[in-house]
């Protein structure tokens, strides 16, 4: 039976092969174009934008999208009243026996089917009309750079037995065009001062080549120039650029005209009118606007410093905060940028719907302006929930939720208060878990700090502060774990890619619950130490081995193990390595179980250049430096047995770490986009202290290096074989190619590197974990593989397979050792990587 399934399906894909199949006689499937410049085969994204049409998309030389179409039939029936004439035994034989409702969902199903292959990409049927146009749009495209003599010759090669075709074209750009003299004629008095000011340099210049895109954004500056300048009613129609096309010196003179005045409307009759600089004399805002309630009489008003706030109901905003979100003064001279910053000033307080910013002339004047912004508030209170399933090799599977109250404008000063509690449930590797928590924030649009300090930070740069409070609790997760923490963050936006960040109170308590189960979570511990127990009890006739496996008494006879072994000289002198390894075991234990109070103080600064979520074209940048434990540790002198520091007789977590991520991505054409990521982190300890756990770096995962499980590689070319591996250092480095499959779905080609080393000189760490030199980046571990992503819009949902491509543990050949599919890690993810 799963012969015939398989050469049933063998079948019918090779059926769908023919790529033809649903091409008309007469007609040829567009099977690729090619451009040619200057005889030089040309890939460019950009003249592909220009291209109307292209063939089918590929994946791997093969348009599998195509194939899926070709298996569906053009000719089958569309509805169930023709599939039941075209099958009338199989029609009536489900109707008799069952009902004519089941006998037209039955028909359904099949023409649902042939449908849903139809879908599919359709072969793209060669149209000349489209080749025409594609020529004369790259004959415009090269004009626009200045090749007005530039020819396009379209040359389309069909074979009639295939149904196949190909397109070429063939550019000779000719000669470009020089700019010789340029001359600025400005006929505005106003203007012309206003232009002499500012003393902007002008993108035409005498000798480079012609551009469009010059003389676009050379109109762009010149109107930005005077609307930021009082002149309200500037527009580019009042520009003119004049090119001197008689010229046969592939030359041209430019004359640049700024008109001298305006049209302005009443009464149906166009008057002209002198440019004059305006001023905002009247600054009206409406707090709860609403279209339905446009006529209504405003029932309560307060005029602060100048500015006229309104209510149809009641005043729910206090003026002396929300003014903070409104640039102009009244008397001020009118500028586009200070427009703008008002509305996105106002969006950033996430309490209203829509914001609506209108200027209109004061009657009785002629340079005199109303500004009126129209808010409408989102509701008060607003419920959130979320819910989430994961995965991963610690986590089987489970899932979680988060349930959230907001309160906007909770003090009047357009401040949101957050309640959110979480919950999950899971099945990891040590049986099932849970964990609960909850969290308080307060969120203040602007900054909240003593002595005058928040004016250091201008209120266009949209700073917030943060507080939060928050506490959870973890069941069978490690070794039980609850957390309290207390954040005051401030924020601010130095520019549109700027960001910087101040967390000036972070402060974490880490308290272990459970520690007795190290040695059942920390399985390989256990049986490295009971290793050691077996040769320690033959030399020093002792009856530690076999340890304890049971809870109740496995911990405590373990350390009793350890503190036996670290103290006996003898043992020590005759099997080093194995005296180290239970030294190193100790050590581990006593980081991973001890509590923890990280009071952190960081700043962090983000450059991002994307303008939009569709821009495919930008670089990303981040640095994070903090410190814990350095001003708590001025304040305490006290030290425990591990001679560890200590706060309130908790240890204290003393480091500096640094943070330091670039990514850049690349749009390469066809829906196609290149994306590199690299990473470096690093942590030193002072002051004899541990790295928490939690604050190490891990190698792994499925947003790191892929071909390994999250915890499972490093450090150096250490195969220590535990289940949790970390590092005081990590290097981290991926490159992506993402392109489009069928429809939704999306496929990527990848290449992770990077590795976890120790950096803490710690004693009892191998040499082989270390980072010493330069000469241990040979430990770099790569991994490359494949994926598929389905986009949902709002989310994407990922499957990515690594492979194991350089191993640095490995003895001999480290290259392409496990390269298989046994050896594989499989990522299930939401959203992309990096």
């Amino acid at each position: 039976m799963k012969k015939l399934s398989f050469y049933f399906l063998l079948v019918l894909f090779l059926t769908a092969c023919n790529s033809t199949k649903h091409v008309a006689e007469d007609k040829q499937m567009l099977t690729q174009n090619y451009i040619f410049v200057d005889s030089v085969k040309n890939k460019n994204a950009d003249l592909q934008k220009y291209v109307l049409q292209k063939p089918n998309p590929r994946l791997l030389g093969l348009p599998f999208g195509l194939y899926f179409h070709n298996i569906g039939n053009h000719n089958k029936p569309k509805t169930p009243t023709e599939w039941g004439l075209k099958h009338p035994k199989k029609y009536n034989f489900i109707k008799n026996v069952f009902s004519e409702k089941q006998s037209i969902a039955y028909a359904n199903a099949f023409i649902s089917l042939n449908n849903w292959f139809l879908n599919y990409d359709a072969p793209v049927i060669l149209s000349e009309s489209k080749a025409n146009r594609t020529a004369d749009n790259l004959w415009a495209f090269y004009k626009t750079k200045g090749y007005f003599d530039s020819k396009i010759k379209t040359v389309i090669d069909r074979d009639s037995i295939d149904k196949k075709a190909i397109v070429s074209y063939y550019i000779d750009k000719g000669e470009p065009t020089l700019l010789d003299s340029i001359k600025l004629k400005i006929e505005s008095p106003v203007l012309d001062s206003i232009y002499k000011d500012s003393k902007i340099k002008s993108l035409l210049v005498s000798g480079n080549q012609y551009n469009d895109k010059v003389f676009r954004k050379e109109a762009s500056n010149v109107v930005k120039l005077f609307k930021n300048s009082g002149i309200y009613y500037f527009s580019e129609s009042a520009l003119g650029f004049y090119v001197d096309s008689t010229r046969t010196d592939h030359k041209t003179n430019v004359e640049f005209l700024i008109a001298k005045d305006r049209f302005k409307e009443k009464d149906g009759v166009y008057e002209k009118q002198d440019y004059k600089v305006h001023k905002v004399s009247k600054i009206n805002v409406v707090t709860d606007y609403s279209y339905t309630k446009k006529e209504e009489v405003y029932k309560d008003s307060v005029n602060y410093n100048g500015i006229n706030f309104l209510a149809i109901d009641k005043l729910k905003y206090n003026p002396k905060y929300l003014s903070q979100s409104i640039f102009f003064k009244s008397g001020d001279v009118y500028k586009d940028t200070l427009s703008n910053l008002t509305r996105n000033h106002l969006k950033s307080l996430k309490n209203f719907k829509s914001t609506n910013i209108s200027f209109s002339p004061i009657e009785g004047t002629d340079d005199e302006l109303k500004m009126d912004i129209f808010l409408s508030p989102k509701e008060k209170y607003t419920l959130g929930f979320e819910t989430e399933l994961t995965h991963s090799n610690i986590r089987n599977i489970g899932s979680s939720a988060k349930f959230s109250l907001t309160n906007r404008n909770a003090f009047k000063g357009a401040e949101l208060l957050k309640f959110s509690f979480l919950g999950s449930y899971f099945n990891a590797n040590n049986g099932p878990g849970w964990e609960i928590g909850a969290d308080a924030s307060l969120e203040f649009p602007r900054l909240v700090a003593p002595f005058g300090l928040d004016k250091l930070v201008p209120k266009r740069m949209s700073p917030r502060t943060l507080f939060s409070l928050g506490s959870s609790f973890q069941k069978n997760i490690g070794l039980d774990r609850q957390t309290f923490t207390i954040l005051s963050d401030y924020k601010w936006q130095y520019n549109s890619k700027k960001t910087i960040q101040l967390e000036i109170f972070n402060t974490q308590y880490i308290q272990n619950l459970n520690v007795n189960r190290f040695f059942d979570i920390y399985g390989s511990e256990f049986t490295n130490l009971n290793n050691v127990a077996e040769i320690y009890d033959q030399e020093n006739n002792t009856s530690f081995f076999p340890l304890a496996t049971d809870l109740e008494n496995q911990a405590s006879e373990s350390l009793a193990f350890i503190r036996s072994v670290a103290s006996n000289a003898g043992f020590r002198n005759s099997n080093p390595n194995d005296f180290n390894t239970v030294l190193n075991i100790q050590n581990r234990y006593n980081i991973v179980t001890s509590d923890f109070l990280i009071p952190t103080l960081a700043y962090s600064f983000t450059y991002n250049s994307q303008s939009d979520f569709k821009d495919n074209n930008f670089s990303f940048f981040k640095l994070r430096v903090s410190n814990s434990g350095n001003i708590l540790g001025l304040f305490s002198k006290d030290y425990n047995a591990n001679g560890k520091k200590t706060f309130l007789k908790i240890p204290l977590a003393q480091y500096f770490k640094t943070d330091l991520e670039y990514k850049q991505f690349w749009d390469v054409g066809l829906n196609s986009v290149f994306g590199f990521r690299t990473f470096l982190g690093a942590i030193l300890t002072y002051d004899n202290s541990d790295i928490p756990f939690t604050r190490s770096y891990f190698a792994g995962g499925s947003n790191d290096i892929r071909a390994w499980q999250t915890y499972e590689l490093g450090p150096g070319s250490r195969n220590s074989g535990l289940e949790f591996n970390v590092g005081s250092l990590k290097f981290l480095s991926s490159a992506e190619y993402r392109f489009n499959l069928i429809g939704s779905f999306k496929g990527a080609l990848f290449v992770d590197a990077g590795n976890i080393w120790d950096i803490s000189d710690a004693e009892f760490v191998d040499e082989d974990a270390k980072f010493n030199s330069l000469s241990s980046l040979k430990d770099i571990a790569v991994g490359s593989g494949m994926g598929v992503r389905y986009d949902l819009n709002f989310f994407v949902l990922r499957f990515d397979v690594g492979f194991k491509t350089y191993e640095p543990y490995l003895e001999g050949g480290k290259w392409f050792k496990n390269y298989n599919f046994a050896s594989a890690v499989y990522n299930i993810g939401i959203n992309y990587p990096f």
